[in-house]
């Protein structure tokens, strides 16, 4: 389970410069790494084929989509049979709305971050489609007054 992929120097460089912009092209990129455009197109590809590198994307603004609540909602069960386990993730991975969403141990047994528009499109949400949902017993939220920090870039420092 521990399938950790061994990064040289050069391919953590690599990763560092393709968290903070994936737009670069291979020459600007290879110039900030130091080193040739063919061996960083080579070094991209071997960390794609090993799982390192992920689907790229561009990051949105949710304030200015509309979108600028932010509330961690911590989620219980209704029971735990496999189920209702595999309905409930179903439902999470069908949910625009779910940014993320954590199975975790304590008193609740999930953790999720909701994004809404405001304070009744989140409560609509919770009412009517949460709370309805048949493995689902009950829900505690916490709304996010401000975002103190926020990144998606992984440490990858040697």
């Amino acid at each position: 389970m521990n399938n950790i992929v061994k990064l040289d120097p050069l391919d953590r460089k690599i990763l560092a410069q393709l968290q903070r912009d994936a737009a670069l092209s291979n020459a600007d990129l290879a110039e900030k790494v130091g080193s040739t455009g063919p061996s960083c197109w080579r070094r991209i590809r071997q960390m794609e084929d090993a799982g390192v590198l992920k689907e790229t994307v561009r990051l949105a603004d949710a304030r200015l989509l509309g979108q600028s609540v932010n509330v961690l909602c911590e989620v219980r069960m209704r029971d735990y049979s496999a189920e209702c386990i595999d309905a409930f993730h179903d439902f999470v991975q069908r949910e625009d709305r779910v940014m993320e969403c954590y199975s975790t141990s304590g008193e609740w047994d999930y953790l999720m971050r909701i994004v809404a528009s405001d304070v009744s499109d989140y409560e609509h949400f919770l009412m009517r489609v949460l709370l309805k949902h048949p493995s689902v017993s009950g829900a505690s939220s916490h709304f996010a007054l401000s975002i103190v920090k926020y990144k998606t870039a992984l440490p990858v420092a040697p």
